[in-house]
């Protein structure tokens, strides 16, 4: 019999969701065939069967929430039993074992009471104030190891700060009309949609936000694409769109203005010397922005591919929660749904982010005449803590200097 465990799910996260579970107990599985959903903080992940069997008990069910290392299920070793008359003896014997075996499993879960505690538990009990007896146990006989109390306490300080009112004060909306509320329909917000919920609220609640606005002619870009995109997707295997030419403005933005790829920590600020371009992807859970690394030393082919490939990911759900970290800046285009104009919001703890918007033919003054040329707006949104009104107006110019000259990002200038 082998255990199905939640695996580490990466830095900073200790628990998720069971989203669904694909199998039965009772069906084959095969192995790395995925068997349960896991919704975390950042990112849905599958836990694929570390071995082939059937499906034992399942332990946590379907909307559960679970610990790194917890016990999710089992597999039993060999294939699913065929149907046949001469099992029903052995069935019926069988039937008090696998009666047992969730018993067994959850037997670790109520640690005898006069279990002693390592003293490293009793330390960070006395420290934090949350009582070891109430935390879940993971150690051997469901004892409460370090690494449960430092879960519990990390979960206690994400946790929001309860306010002295009474409950009934948390309702955030009057009840519905009889008639309306037989209309409405009332879902649980995922993890992912709680996060994000969460992380924007800080960032206004935290951030000194401000954005401004510029307008690029997107003439001389539009001109390359079309002169080269058979040849480049011919090459390269992958489309080129406009997502490789802003990164590489962006970057050459970062390095003329240095605070807007920096950020505070407490009473510091960290400036960063590499180049790390979040790029938003929107899917059906939400919104998720993978990481494009050291983007000062990939050519444009390289960045779409990287993009193409994150974004196809990211809709797959099959996105790795390193893939979404320690990101300097932050690139979001609204365009594709149609956006004219926004003001987006910071990915903390960055300092500045860019929203990309619609391109749309406009009549424009060029050289004393009227012409119609595609244009379009940018917006950035920076951290006026961190970032002065001056750079941040000065970067927003670079970035479009860059786009309506590209030969700029050939040359480096």
């Amino acid at each position: 019999m082998t255990e199905i465990r939640v695996p580490t799910l990466g830095e900073s996260v200790t628990e998720a969701t069971i989203g669904r579970w694909f199998k039965k107990a009772g069906e084959a599985v095969a192995v790395d065939e995925p068997l349960v959903e896991l919704e975390t903080d950042k990112v849905t992940i599958e836990v694929p069967a570390p071995v082939a069997g059937t499906l034992g008990e399942i332990i946590a069910k379907d909307g559960e929430t679970v610990a790194v290392g917890a016990l999710l299920g089992q597999i039993n070793d060999g294939a699913a039993p065929a149907a046949k008359p001469a099992a029903a003896a052995p069935a019926k014997a069988a039937a008090p074992a696998a009666a047992a075996a969730p018993a067994a499993a959850a037997a670790p879960k109520a640690p005898p009471a006069d279990a002693p505690l390592a003293p490293s538990v009793r330390k960070l009990s006395a420290e934090s104030g949350i009582d070891a007896s109430t935390v879940p146990g993971s150690g051997k006989d469901g004892r409460v190891t370090k690494g449960d109390m430092l879960a519990a306490i990390e979960k206690a300080a994400s946790a929001p700060t309860p306010v002295n009112q009474p409950a009934a004060a948390v309702q955030v909306r009057a009840p519905s009309p009889a008639d309306d509320a037989a209309r409405e329909e009332r879902v649980k917000m995922t993890r992912l949609r709680q996060t994000i919920a969460r992380r924007l609220k800080d960032v206004q609640n935290t951030a000194a936000m401000l954005t401004t606005f510029n307008e690029v002619d997107m003439t001389e870009v539009m001109k390359l694409r079309a002169l080269y995109k058979d040849t480049f997707e011919k090459k390269h295997g992958s489309k080129l769109g406009f997502m490789g030419f802003f990164t590489k403005a962006v970057v050459q933005g970062l390095k003329d203005i240095p605070a807007v790829n920096a950020e505070i920590d407490g009473s510091d600020l960290i400036y960063k010397n590499y180049y790390h371009i979040g790029v938003a992807v929107g899917t059906d859970r939400g919104l998720v922005v993978p990481v494009v690394r050291d983007c000062d030393h990939k050519s444009i082919a390289e960045i779409e591919k990287s993009i193409a490939d994150y974004g196809r990911r990211a809709r797959d759900g099959q996105l790795k929660i390193d893939e979404m970290q320690g990101g300097t800046f932050t690139i979001t285009n609204g365009g594709i749904y149609g956006s004219l104009m926004s003001t987006p919001i910071l990915n903390a703890p960055q300092s500045g982010i860019l929203g990309m918007h619609k391109i749309q033919e406009r009549p424009m003054v060029v050289g004393g005449k009227i012409e119609v040329r595609p244009m379009m707006y940018l917006a950035l949104s920076y951290d006026h803590r961190v970032i002065d009104g001056k750079e941040a107006v000065t970067f927003l110019v670079r970035v479009k200097e860059n786009l309506e000259d590209p030969a700029r990002l050939v040359l480096d200038l």
